[in-house]
């Protein structure tokens, strides 16, 4: 990518195009409150696999489809699917508002995807990522907590979604997302209002 065409990305990747369909909410979290997140390891873009059910302190994990690259277009029929467009937005998002998210109480802020470690790499180098982003690409995170998924060009992908995590537990749950590019901003109000207890 030249120079000129990365720094237009760069200030435009918080923007989403006009008129994309909302997500409703279907219920499809409404059992995680109050959940105990089981012991399972995922590999991490810092190297170290994480395991939520050993992290001690609040813990911030936004889940999303997939992050897409600046020279792939996005196909038509993505904007389509309600929530589904605004990865890389949201995980901008949580770029521009990580010391202030940590200041307000999260000890940990990860992304999660079913996208491959490598892939994820790429896009923790190129978007400058302060936070790791975890692969779940066997499913393994989402079928034992029966996160929401979907189908896109036969790959099964994650509908966006945030949890707080307090010590293993689910503390909240922000589901549906939209606008993705708020989506940080809404945690960090939550976390304000919502201190941990020690």
């Amino acid at each position: 990518m030249e120079e000129g065409s990365y720094f237009c990305f760069m200030q435009n990747s918080l923007e989403l195009p006009a008129g994309l369909p909302v997500p409703e909410d279907d219920g499809a979290c409404n059992h995680l409150y109050g959940t105990r997140i089981p012991e399972l390891w995922l590999a991490s873009t810092a190297g170290k696999p994480v395991n939520f059910a050993q992290i001690r302190g609040r813990t911030v994990l936004f889940c999303y489809p997939r992050t897409g690259q600046p020279d792939q277009p996005v196909p038509p029929e993505w904007d389509a699917i309600p929530g589904a467009r605004g990865c890389t937005p949201q995980c901008c998002a949580f770029r521009d508002l990580y010391r202030e998210l940590l200041a307000a109480g999260a000890s940990h802020i990860f992304g999660l995807s079913t996208q491959d470690t490598e892939y994820q790499r790429e896009a923790v180098e190129r978007l400058e990522l302060p936070y790791p982003l975890l692969s779940d690409w066997e499913l393994n995170f989402a079928h034992a907590l029966k996160l929401p998924t979907f189908q896109f060009n036969s790959v099964t992908l994650i509908k966006r979604l945030t949890l707080i995590i307090d010590n293993g537990w689910i503390a909240k749950v922000f589901y549906p997302v939209f606008p993705t590019n708020r989506s940080a901003e809404q945690t960090l109000e939550w976390l304000v209002q919502n201190q941990p207890t020690s």
